[in-house]
């Protein structure tokens, strides 16, 4: 009697019970390591034996470092992943966003309250792995926070960091060294620059009046490696700093006033990371 009590409870045992629980599934991020011109940058220490490839200025490193010392978040197709900062002592955050060579389809959108989008940049990038997107938020009056809208399909991941910065002084000051340009509503211009010039960085502001603007990198005629389309409440509060990715030869960056004549914007220009091995030619 109690082999086959002991054998009919065998027998209805659930199946499962014989097998190895699955492990939960994993998303590698390996693919997502950075590989932008700034991996290879040497900042210069010693005007006796600069190094090939130079920053000109000590955040060119940032972006890598922020990178490799951060575990991305993978935002699939048609995915929304957001960020809150509640301190009030963070006033901009640093965003980096790449994919593995696919092309990178995406909305950044700054929230401060509710139904309150002071800040927006509509983003477009051919290669998400030779280009990847980094640009700096002005965040002030706590809470915000920051929303990431992969708007590509699902075939078409990105990786996103996003994070608190630790620079103090204002976004103009970074690009100081060059003059500005005022480009009129409806306006555009166009800024040609060599090969030895690796990454770009490019602001844009206004004198608190809103700002309207699209940026295209382009590479060849009507090639457009880059499109950025950007909303700014206040311009002079909130101003658009992003760095540009320029590998090889033939790239322009073309900037585009979108908003009407009363709205004018200032942009400045200044390369980040130049490449001294290519032969002397004209810059900028």
């Amino acid at each position: 009697m109690k082999i086959s009590v002991l054998f009919l409870f065998v027998v209805l045992s659930p199946a499962t019970a014989f097998l190895s629980p699955r492990a939960s599934p994993r998303v590698s991020v390996a693919q997502f390591a950075y590989s932008g011109t700034n991996s290879r940058v040497n900042v210069a220490t010693s005007t006796n034996n600069p190094p090939p490839t130079v920053a000109k200025r000590p955040e060119a490193r940032r972006a890598k470092e922020l990178w490799e010392s951060t575990v991305p978040v993978i935002i699939h197709g048609s995915s929304l992943r957001t960020w809150s900062f509640a301190n009030p002592n963070v006033a901009r955050v640093q965003i980096l966003l790449r994919t593995e060579g696919r092309p990178m389809h995406a909305n950044i959108d700054l929230w401060h309250g509710p139904d309150n989008t002071p800040q927006k940049v509509a983003l477009y990038i051919e290669d998400g792995a030779l280009r990847p997107f980094h640009a700096y938020v002005e965040t002030p009056r706590s809470p915000n926070a920051v929303a990431v809208y992969n708007t590509g399909q699902l075939e078409f991941p990105l990786a996103a960091v996003v994070e608190a910065d630790i620079l103090t002084e204002p976004l103009p000051n970074l690009v100081i060294g060059n003059s500005p340009r005022v480009i009129q509503g409806g306006a555009l211009h166009t800024y040609p620059f060599d090969p030895t010039v690796q990454s770009v960085a490019v602001l844009l502001k206004t004198d608190g009046r809103p700002l309207n603007a699209r940026i295209e990198l382009l590479q060849g005629p009507n090639n457009n490696k880059q499109v950025m389309e950007v909303y700014s409440e206040d311009g002079l509060e909130r101003p658009f700093y992003v760095v540009l990715e320029t590998p090889g030869s033939g790239n322009v960056i073309r900037i585009v006033n979108t908003a009407t004549m009363e709205f004018p914007l200032t942009a400045y220009l200044e390369p980040v990371v130049v490449d001294s091995t290519y032969p002397p030619g004209r810059f900028w």
